[in-house]
């Protein structure tokens, strides 16, 4: 007879023929187990086919990808994050087993976690153990890493070579065999819900351009318009836009005072062309450039033979202005006598030619400008009560620059560009370093002395269009931080940094995003690429700094 043979064991724990110990070897599972698995995945497939196809609901597709996945797979999380094509930004669209607050939490830059990465590269990623993973970043805060031993399996979802977002779940810590199993499986799906994705993907970007576009006509509406001529978008500027914007339509008389260099006639001009009289004149007069005894004859005009040298008739400046706006430029300066002759022409409007007797009346808007505290010179008897009054109906402060500082880089690239066509040249840029010398300098002669320097700037400037330190005049070099090799460059004062490292690694951060700003004209997303960041993370950089696209783009 034969003996009989048996089959080996196939129990892990049972001995070999020769009483060795169990291998420790993998185990793979057993060939009905395999089947049944198989089929489990065939099911599967089937019932993502049916929702997919029959859905018109692109929303509920996704959803229902993740609840079947649930079913049939090991899975303890399922996510489908997509890539929005408007801002670049990456974050979960659906998700299976995470609460709202944990799916909001759940947005990523490209190439950052393993999702950023697998999206950037378009590879899946399998990570045995979260836990031990660098990388994983936990975003959601959905597992606790110290107790949970998970797995994370993530495919790219692709639609014509496009990398259009990302499935992944977790499940249970296994073998290498199964998530080998599983990340072939989530591929394949991931490539069955890529036309979904694109359709829901579409449908997020126009949901948040639309969103984005209402955000900005309502801005619009509700902020107040930048006058023609005016640059920078600071508080303390625009309460001035809104200011000029209310008063311009009325013929209130209006006092603008601050110090010199703040652009105090070309607030004048933006109230005159904004208001019912933009079609008359605008005539101006600065009271602090004439003698005393030439004052009246420029205000009132005089017959002739009013004194000497008088051969003719003149008209004055309020005959000019007749029918529009007088701007009276540094008033402070006029003599008490000139005063009341002033306040009566204000309170009757009308007047007398010097050496004249006809009285004639005016249709003027009187706008007056000052640097000096008149509220003070009153109090000192220097400036007539009844006159300040008269003027101070409805006064507007201009900022010193100092007081606005988000708007000395605007201001200096719009200089430049304007000099720089005067000269017949173009692209000629602000180095980091000189940026850092703008921002630190006290700028006494406010913007009339930014421009000045601007200029003499462009005239010194190289072939190579690189504005540095040494073509700044001497009095800016002793606030100067240098950033970057061309600080090293010239004759440039030594400088001793302060504040923390985060204070100044954020100085830093700051040029940089103005400087890129600058050179592609305020759009964001050219310098965004130049940086090397995402529209997404430049826009959160440039919130964090009060830094605005609108202030480099071209007047």
């Amino acid at each position: 007879m034969k003996r009989h043979q048996e089959t080996p064991s196939t129990d892990p724990s049972a001995p070999d023929q020769k009483g060795a110990a169990p291998s420790t070897s993998p185990v793979l599972p057993s060939h009905r187990q395999r089947v049944r698995e198989t089929v489990s995945e065939l099911r599967l497939l089937f019932d993502l086919s049916q929702v997919i196809d029959h859905s018109r609901d692109i929303s509920h597709s996704l959803e229902a990808t993740l609840s079947l996945m649930a079913q049939h797979l090991h899975m303890m999380r399922g996510m489908i994050t997509l890539v929005s094509p408007h801002t670049g930004e990456i974050r979960i669209e659906v998700a299976h087993g995470l609460n709202p607050a944990e799916q909001r939490r759940g947005h990523y830059a490209l190439g950052e976690g393993v999702t950023g990465r697998v999206i950037q590269s378009g590879q899946p990623m399998v990570v045995s153990n979260v836990s031990a993973s660098p990388i994983f970043l936990n975003r959601t805060r959905s597992r606790d890493l110290q107790k949970d031993t998970i797995a994370f399996i993530c495919v790219p979802i692709k639609f014509e070579d496009e990398v259009l977002g990302a499935l992944s779940v977790d499940r249970v810590f296994a073998d290498a065999v199964t998530l080998e199993e599983d990340e072939r499986i989530l591929t394949i799906i991931a490539s069955m819900i890529a036309h979904a994705a694109r359709a829901r993907q579409n449908v997020m970007d126009e949901r948040v351009a639309a969103i984005e576009e209402n955000m900005r006509l309502r801005n619009a509406l509700s902020a107040p318009l930048r006058p023609h001529g005016f640059v920078g978008n600071s508080d303390a500027m625009r309460l001035v836009y809104e200011q000029i914007s209310q008063v311009a339509p009325s013929t209130t008389t209006v006092l603008l005072y601050g110090e010199s260099g703040t652009g105090k006639e070309l607030a004048a001009h933006a109230i005159h062309s904004a208001g019912k009289r933009s079609k008359g004149p605008f005539i101006s007069l600065n009271c602090a450039a004439l003698p005393e005894n030439l004052i009246e004859s420029e205000l009132f005009g005089h017959e002739k033979g009013a004194f000497t040298g008088a051969s003719g008739i003149r008209k004055g400046r309020f005959e000019l202005a007749d029918g529009g706006t007088l701007f009276l430029d540094e008033v402070g300066e006029l003599s008490l006598m000139t005063q009341a002759k002033l306040l009566r022409v204000l309170q009757e409007r009308c007047f007398e030619r010097l050496g004249g007797t006809e009285s004639l009346s005016v249709d003027v808007r009187i706008i007056t400008a000052t640097n000096r505290d008149l509220a003070r010179m009153v109090e000192e008897g220097t400036f007539r009560r009844d006159l300040y009054y008269r003027l101070n109906v409805f006064p507007i402060h201009m900022p010193p620059l100092r007081e606005r500082q988000n708007d000395i880089q605007p201001l200096a690239a719009y200089f430049v560009d304007k000099y720089a066509a005067a000269n017949g040249r173009s692209g000629i840029r602000i180095s980091l370093a000189v940026m850092d010398m703008l921002q630190r300098y006290s700028w006494p002669g406010n913007i009339r002395e930014l421009e000045n320097v601007m200029e003499r700037a462009v005239l010194l400037v190289g072939q190579d269009g690189l504005i540095l330190p040494q073509h700044l005049p001497r009095e800016l070099h002793s606030t100067h931080c240098p950033f970057g090799p061309e600080a090293h460059k010239g004759p440039v004062e030594p400088y001793t940094a302060s504040g923390t490292l985060q204070d100044r690694l954020d100085e830093l951060e700051r040029a940089c995003i103005t400087d890129a700003l600058a050179r592609h004209k305020g759009h964001m997303g050219h310098a965004a690429q130049a940086l090397g960041l995402t529209e997404r993370v430049m826009a959160l950089r440039m919130k964090k700094h009060g830094i605005s696209y609108k202030d480099f783009r071209q007047h």
